[in-house]
């Protein structure tokens, strides 16, 4: 992993309250967990009604499709215009009109990507505009185009910290795209599995436009021109945008390339040279294993972002007290859930899958490739904290070379994958996104012990938390605990017998975790008691 017209009423925070960590947080992982808590109850559902073939295109190909068109279309424009400083309280026209201006370049640039993705899946695949696969295509296609028409006010609505509206919008995208799954599917048996998942996807765009437009339009009494502030009939007028801003979301944008292969560079080998099979147990994997991914990591990582942004962009003689404090608790945050999974998942991760999707995934490969993304897990929340904090404060300079930095990754990377898929399968692009975290996590580290050098606010040391042996014992202990007690063909009476040997050690981990690390923890539930 891996995120301001008129007077703002009283949702957005005040000046003091801008670096907000767990605010920002609570609200996106609310936001996370229902638009990712509900696919996830549904999919357990649908793994059961799709052959693998099917699968492998709802979880792997379609998703590959839709998140390389948005994530290069607006990924670059987010990370930007978050850094742009914008008052939240009394932000004049001025202000939003010169941030929506830099970011409705990113609709026209995903029309082109759109366009250009449709293209190249025609010509891969041998496609004919007849072919039902080349119709959903073209139906992801126009449900990126939706999201992408409400992606300025998705941005203005972060900047303006309003977080409500991207829980409630996201949320109920997410359930109209299952309910137009379920519906079609039950309904509607003799349609194509492919034109299915596609209706459902421009479902979710289709909220998402209409969600953010209806309130910024309806409740908040803008007017389109305020929302679109440029003239088409005045070259001029349209041409007169920041400069600076808007070259900082080129930088970002072209950095998103690369990180894309980073991101999604196993999903494009798998597509390009694995089986179905194959794509439909990583599909699974995947879906399961980043869950805790989507719902944690991801809403961290934005709002960790967004505070260190915001942080650095002051003037204050204690910021760099204040940086090494925020980011000392944020690694230390996603290092204790991470050791926790580290923990307990690979000696569970046959009973989940076996739990969820039955005996015909769990015998499989697919409960061997999740063990290995519990470890996967860890590295992945350590790099994504440490790379949000060195995108959030680095010059633009620093920017560039860590551009440079992720062109070399970028190629380790996909030859690691191509190695490693042909030996060990999907287990093999689980391993090498391993190992590229840790390359990334190498070098923002060394990133960061150059920028605190001066000072002595921050020390890796500190963010290791106390108790992590006894995490680390539970690990051993519930291994062995599987081994000895589990027996797949007496699974029920056996599983009762090993998870309560699990949830033992896990109610002495918490205990002893937390007698040692009680402030900290304090601090983390109490959302309201503290502004930073």
């Amino acid at each position: 992993m891996s995120k301001a017209s008129s007077t703002v009423p009283s949702e957005t925070p005040k000046d003091g309250d801008r670096a907000n960590l767990s605010r920002t947080f609570k609200y996106l992982l609310g936001t996370q967990f229902l638009s990712r808590g509900i696919p996830f109850i549904f999919n357990s559902w649908i793994v059961r009604h799709l052959t693998q073939e099917d699968y492998a295109v709802y979880a792997v190909q379609f998703h590959l499709f839709v998140t390389c068109v948005l994530f290069l279309s607006r990924e670059g424009f987010r990370r930007a215009c978050m850094r742009a400083d914008i008052k939240f309280e009394g932000a004049s026209a001025k202000d939003n009109a010169a941030l929506l201006k830099v970011a409705w370049m990113s609709f026209p640039l995903g029309v082109v990507i759109t366009i250009a993705g449709c293209v190249f899946v025609f010509w891969w695949q041998g496609l004919q505009h007849s072919d039902p696969y080349a119709q959903a295509i073209l139906i992801n296609g126009f449900a990126c185009i939706l999201e992408l028409l409400a992606e300025p006010l998705y941005i203005l609505s972060q900047t303006l910290f309003l977080l409500k509206l991207r829980l409630v919008v996201e949320t109920l995208a997410t359930f109209s795209r299952c309910v137009t799954m379920y519906i079609l599917i039950v309904n509607l048996t003799n349609m194509e599995k492919g034109i299915v998942f596609a209706l459902s996807q421009a479902a979710y765009g289709a909220c998402i436009f209409l969600g953010y437009w209806s309130y910024f339009l309806l409740f908040r009494a803008y007017r389109s021109s305020d929302l679109i502030p440029f003239s088409f009939c005045r070259l001029g007028h349209m041409m007169n945008f920041d400069k600076q801003l808007s070259n900082m979301c080129m930088l970002f944008t072209l950095q998103s390339f690369r990180k894309l292969i980073l991101q999604e560079g196993e999903k494009i080998v798998l597509v390009w040279l694995d089986t179905p099979y194959n794509q439909a147990v990583y599909g699974l994997v995947d879906k399961l294993g980043s869950l805790v991914v989507r719902l944690v990591f991801l809403p961290f990582e934005e709002s960790s972002y967004s505070t260190f942004a915001r942080s650095a962009s002051g003037q204050s003689p204690n910021k760099s007290k204040n940086l090494g404090r925020r980011l000392t608790e944020a690694l230390k945050l996603v290092l204790l859930i991470g050791l926790v999974f580290l923990a307990f998942g690979p000696s569970y991760s046959y009973c989940l899958i076996r739990l969820l999707y039955g005996q015909k995934w769990s015998d499989g490969e697919a409960s061997t490739a999740l063990r290995y993304y519990c470890l996967y897990i860890i590295v992945l929340a350590m790099n994504g904290t440490s790379e949000a904090f060195l995108h959030a404060v680095a010059t633009e300079n620093q920017l560039k070379r860590s551009n440079n930095s992720l062109l070399v990754f970028s190629l380790i990377y996909v030859a690691l994958n191509v190695l490693l898929i042909r030996s060990v399968g999907a287990i093999g692009l689980i391993l090498a996104n391993s190992l590229n975290m840790i390359l990334r996590i190498i070098y923002s580290a060394i990133f960061i012990k150059h920028f605190f050098q001066e000072s002595s606010s921050f020390s890796f040391c500190s963010c290791l938390p106390s108790g992590w042996t006894i995490l680390l014992l539970s690990g051993v202990a519930t291994l062995i605990s599987e081994k000895v007690f589990l027996d797949r063909e007496n699974f029920w009476s056996s599983f009762f017998i090993h998870f309560c040997i699990g949830f033992a050690f896990f109610c002495t981990s918490a205990f002893v975790i937390y007698r040692r690390e009680r402030p900290f923890i304090n601090k983390i539930i109490r959302f309201r008691d503290h502004s930073d």
